[in-house]
């Protein structure tokens, strides 16, 4: 029995280790209907048979007469790194002035960008402030010539004052 219980004991670590190792799927978005993707028209079909047909956008754009975005992403991820898509569909509709459908794109994961971030700030412009600079700066400004406040223009002495 001892040696079942120690078996096991040994198999857990191993098990969640590889456990770990399988990628994780998962789909964002639009859930594509190919059919229905296809049934949509140019000429033929309005923003409400759009909407009948495919439902909401996931997102209109707020130029040109509002043109319409339906975006599917599949992506994988494995444990905790961050996911990574595998494949994208994108479908843009265009109305005209009338709200007929004007034209239809479609876009892949080719579409996709990819930016790396500086680092966790803002590069700002200027000088470089630390925390003693942020905790300790304004001491000797309060009340000096040209600060405003009382001392203006007196150097904080305070001899001139009645």
């Amino acid at each position: 029995m001892r040696v079942i219980v120690a078996a096991l004991i040994a198999a857990a670590p191993i098990a969640a280790t590889l456990g770990a190792c399988s990628p994780l799927p998962s789909h964002q978005g639009y859930i594509v209907d190919a059919d229905l993707v296809n049934s949509v028209q140019p000429g033929v079909d309005n923003r409400d048979s759009v909407l009948q047909t495919l439902g909401r956008p996931s997102f209109a754009s707020q130029f040109n007469q509002g043109d319409w975005y339906y975006i599917a992403r599949e992506s994988k991820s494995y444990g905790f790194q961050k996911p990574h898509a595998k494949a994208q569909l994108t479908v843009q509709i265009s109305f005209d002035a009338a709200g007929n459908v004007a034209t239809i794109r479609r876009g892949s994961a080719e579409q996709i960008a990819s930016i790396t971030p500086s680092g966790k700030k803002t590069p700002t412009l200027g000088r470089e402030r630390g925390f003693f600079s942020d905790l300790f700066g304004n001491i000797g400004t309060v009340g000096a010539p040209g600060a405003g406040g009382q001392g203006q223009g007196q150097g904080g002495s305070g001899r001139d004052r009645p």
